[in-house]
């Protein structure tokens, strides 16, 4: 895989150990994870927590890295965690006690984490059903992983905008 950073990650070519059916969820993570560690770091903190009308800054970051860990639960069959909820609960609180360093680097964590499990998804399970929540809404693994990964793309990008916006 090419490592220049200045050609987007879904041209670089597959990603090591994730099966072709997972490539574009792969791409839009690391893409995700790039765009956040560019910007996130340099971000002060009353930018990050500044409110405006909107969702702060610092809330699309922690939303990210919550809900790709929650969507990633449940595309492994599993229900969420007490802590898990609890996280959900709390995101909407700011939280001036994480700079651009910390959240760049929680969404690094949570980011590195899913890749982790897409190396470990067996690309024959992509169609099998998932349940989600405790209506158990339907979906399948794929469906959570794509959902997933557009989830976190829209986030990273609502969080760019947020600082161009606050900074400008």
């Amino acid at each position: 895989m090419a490592t220049n950073t200045t050609i987007e990650v879904w041209q670089r070519g597959p990603v090591d150990g994730i099966a072709p059916v997972l490539q574009p969820v792969a791409h839009a993570l690391i893409q995700v994870q790039e765009d956040v560690a560019t910007l996130a770091p340099g971000v002060p903190i009353e930018v990050l927590w500044a409110r405006r009308n909107a969702a702060t800054a610092g809330f699309h970051l922690l939303h990210l890295a919550a809900s790709l860990d929650r969507l990633f639960t449940y595309a492994r069959g599993e229900t969420l965690t007490d802590e898990q909820k609890a996280a959900a609960r709390a995101e909407a609180t700011p939280r001036p006690d994480l700079d651009g360093p910390a959240l760049s680097d929680i969404v690094t964590t949570a980011v590195d984490m899913a890749l982790a499990q897409l190396r470990a998804t067996d690309p024959g399970t992509a169609f099998d059903f998932r349940g989600v929540g405790r209506a158990q809404l339907p979906s399948t693994v794929i469906g959570l992983l794509f959902h997933a990964a557009e989830h976190s793309t829209r986030h990273a990008g609502q969080f760019v905008t947020t600082v161009k916006i606050l900074t400008a």
